[in-house]
């Protein structure tokens, strides 16, 4: 008894330090949500459903998006071929995130 009581003790502090830890300062780790979400489409910025359409700062100004609010706009309604997100499915914190790490990585 006294050792599957320390057990789950140790499991429950494990399981905070490892939450808290994930949200330390309220950051997500953008790199790691947007190979979630995006990287399958966007491989290193590229786009596979459309290579009109890269992920680079000159390529999003031509269709509008220039700001990491704009990027969220469109992660929520998308154009054909892309994935729709939802805010369930991809709440704003990582929308953003995820907005701003593209803006930051694809110049």
């Amino acid at each position: 008894m006294k050792k599957s009581l320390v057990t789950a003790t140790l499991i429950a502090v494990g399981a905070f330090a490892l939450n808290a830890q994930a949200d330390m300062e309220g950051k997500l780790d953008a790199k790691a949500e947007f190979e979630k979400h995006c990287a399958v489409c966007h491989p290193a910025g590229g786009n596979i459903v459309n290579q009109a359409k890269p992920l680079g700062k000159a390529a999003l100004a031509k269709d509008g998006i220039k700001s990491w609010k704009d990027i969220v706009a469109k992660i929520r309604n998308p154009g054909p071929g892309m994935t729709k997100f939802d805010k369930k499915g991809m709440p704003d914190k990582e929308a953003k995130a995820i907005a701003e790490y593209v803006l930051k990585t694809f110049k």
